[in-house]
């Protein structure tokens, strides 16, 4: 905190600004806690640190000191040098994900690639989903949640409760998570979908 007088000589109190590299360091630590599905008082208590401490260097209140980086850096299972990392382009931020960093959704279907396009915490699960020729789910499979998606290249065969429709790139689709639902491409070139949940990523990657 900074303390300041004004002309009336009271005394006012300003919020110190944290500097940009706590901040940023403090949204990685945030993006691998959320991303290993880990509480506050979990990692807190593998670090050896108070519940308190984790969250101001989580919010770059406070500063990650050395001797916290290694246990921190243990308790959620990562190199302490990917944490102090500075560049944004290792893919460990809390609100964006780069396009070389995507990760890879395993599915059991051959010629289907999900990419996963939301960061860390994210309410929603963004997808970018390639589904090569003659290729697709083997068997309509349902989860919890909603569903959005646009075509962006292609053409898909979408079968959403037993009904089929044939979705050629600029078509988008949405519905209930729980009906029954399938796809395939028919078409001769590789199709992809940008495609949204409400789910997370290990609930969807079951029926594919």
């Amino acid at each position: 905190m900074v303390r300041t007088k004004t002309s009336e000589g009271r005394a006012e109190v300003l919020e110190q600004v944290p500097p940009e590299s706590d901040v940023r360091l403090g949204r990685r630590i945030r993006a691998a806690r959320l991303e290993r599905k880990l509480g506050l008082s979990d990692v807190a208590q593998r670090a050896g640190i108070s519940v308190g401490a984790l969250s101001q260097i989580e919010r770059g209140i406070s500063s990650l000191r050395v001797r916290v980086l290694w246990p921190l850096a243990a308790a959620l299972g990562v190199e302490p040098h990917s944490l102090l990392a500075e560049s944004q382009e290792d893919g460990g931020d809390l609100y964006v994900v780069r396009a070389a960093h995507r990760k890879d959704i395993p599915v059991r279907s051959e010629g289907i690639r999900k990419e996963l396009l939301s960061p860390p915490g994210s309410v929603l699960t963004g997808l970018l989903v390639s589904v090569d020729p003659d290729c697709g789910t083997g068997h309509s499979y349902s989860h919890a949640g909603h569903e959005f998606g646009i075509v962006r290249k292609g053409q898909v065969e979408l079968t959403i409760d037993s009904v089929v429709y044939l979705l050629k790139a600029g078509d988008s689709f949405a519905f209930k998570s729980t009906l029954e639902h399938a796809f395939r491409n028919r078409g001769k070139e590789r199709c992809e979908i940008i495609w949204i949940n409400t789910a997370k990523p290990n609930e969807i990657s079951n029926g594919a």
